[in-house]
């Protein structure tokens, strides 16, 4: 682990296009300067081929156990979902950090940056809560150890189903009422903030769980009292039955009834957004919201594919994310979101590398609210310096053009990865 003050990369993405010889100066973890054609100086640390850190803009940590455990049968999302409750039902803070570490730990090293946490196993398993916030403190603490930008995306989780009350193993995701979320919410980002080696990883967001785990009303507080500035993630239309009862209980979609609730603003991320009508793309991409495609997981879970270039075209910022992390590797991710497309529409080329690289990268960081929107993907002056270096010459990255390499490259190019200055070589503690 060594901090850089600065750096000559041999090669570096800028603008949405590779440039050589590119020297960075950096200053309490940003990007002071950046010139492309620039020599290289005496003391500057040497990189190769360099890229922005990439950005998960979605992951449930405590899905990692689940891995390698689950192919042994048939079944759905919701036969997968009574698994995972199992692993839920059994966290505590201290095991949980121990797992969040080792999770936080392999998506550094395969090239993540930053990390949006969406987490809502928040209390004991009976619903009493624990002292002083300790399951999330637990994943901050994991992320600062592990060396990984966190959004701590706290999750207002309080119905079992629309109309139905929770069930005794959804007890500990819940907090009393929607006020009472909102000021545990409040206390955590004071807690968060209060802590200097915390606060210089770790941020805290804002989520709901899903149009199925609150009500409707819960929805209109959280628009009218949640600050609009807070990125807000919410789980969308990733199962057919999600949008049946939805239209059931309000005669709206998911999409239609965020939108009723005064929540479609561009602060908002919404995940999956596999089973979408016209109406909701329309929609959610008037409002500039990101969508959060989580393809290997879509693709595990047999969810579905959802139309990314759709909402791309409407206006909607697209992103990527682990989610259940039964992969954890942002190339498959980027190839996937095209690949799946191909399959979807019959023809290649459906998004450009650019745009590849994009949600892999500045996409996610708008979704988490760490940086405004940017057009082109690349590093920049004024940014933080997250990135990775990833070999040119691997057996799969050998005479790949360096745009490409979201469709050529894995995990295992990446040989160091770079967050606020501070780089740590793969495999490195």
């Amino acid at each position: 682990m060594s901090t850089i003050s600065a750096a000559h990369c041999r090669a570096a993405l800028v603008n949405g296009e590779f440039a050589h010889d590119v020297r960075i100066t950096v200053q309490d973890g940003m990007i002071a300067e950046l010139a492309v054609g620039a020599p290289p100086e005496r003391d500057d640390t040497r990189l190769g081929l360099v890229a922005p850190g990439f950005v998960n803009a979605h992951s449930h940590a405590f899905h990692r156990v689940l891995r390698g455990r689950t192919h042994d049968g048939r079944g759905d999302f919701w036969a997968w979902r009574e698994r995972m409750y199992d692993v839920a039902g059994a966290l505590t803070p201290e095991s949980y950090r121990d797992l969040a570490e080792k999770v936080f730990l392999e998506m550094r090293d395969a090239g993540y940056t930053a990390v949006g946490e969406f987490h809502y196993v928040h209390h004991r398993p009976s619903g009493a809560p624990y002292p002083d916030h300790a399951m999330e403190l637990a994943l901050a603490d994991a992320a600062v150890t592990a060396g990984i930008r966190l959004v701590l995306l706290d999750a207002c989780y309080l119905r079992g189903g629309i109309g139905e009350d929770l069930s005794a193993r959804q007890r500990r995701f819940a907090d009393a009422d929607v006020h009472a979320w909102l000021e545990r919410w409040h206390g955590l980002r004071d807690a968060v903030a209060a802590d200097p080696r915390r606060s210089g990883l770790v941020t805290v967001g804002a989520a709901v769980h899903s149009v199925r785990a609150v009500t409707e009303s819960d929805l209109a507080v959280v628009a009218r009292d949640l600050p609009a500035s807070v990125p807000l993630h919410i789980h969308v239309s990733e199962q057919p039955a999600e949008n049946s009862a939805s239209l059931d209980a309000y005669g709206l979609t998911p999409t239609a009834l965020l939108a009723e609730t005064g929540l479609l603003r561009p602060s908002l991320a919404a995940v999956h957004a596999t089973h979408l009508e016209d109406d909701d793309i329309r929609a959610l991409g008037a409002a500039g919201v990101s969508i959060v495609m989580c393809p290997t997981t879509e693709a595990d879970l047999g969810d579905g594919i959802g139309p990314a270039p759709e909402l791309a075209a409407a206006g909607a910022n697209l992103a990527i994310g682990s989610d259940q992390n039964a992969v954890i590797d942002p190339f498959a991710e980027m190839a996937r979101l095209e690949l799946d497309q191909r399959l979807r529409a019959l023809r290649r080329g459906v998004f450009a590398p650019g745009q590849l690289w994009h949600a892999g990268s500045a996409g996610g960081a708008q979704a988490l609210g760490l940086e405004p929107e940017r057009p082109l993907p690349g590093l920049r002056a004024g940014a933080a310096f997250d990135a990775v270096e990833i070999a040119p010459d691997s057996p799969r990255t050998c005479g790949v053009e360096p745009l490409q390499l979201p469709l050529a490259a894995s995990s295992g190019d990446v040989t160091a990865t770079i967050v606020g200055g501070v780089m740590t070589g793969r495999g490195e503690r």
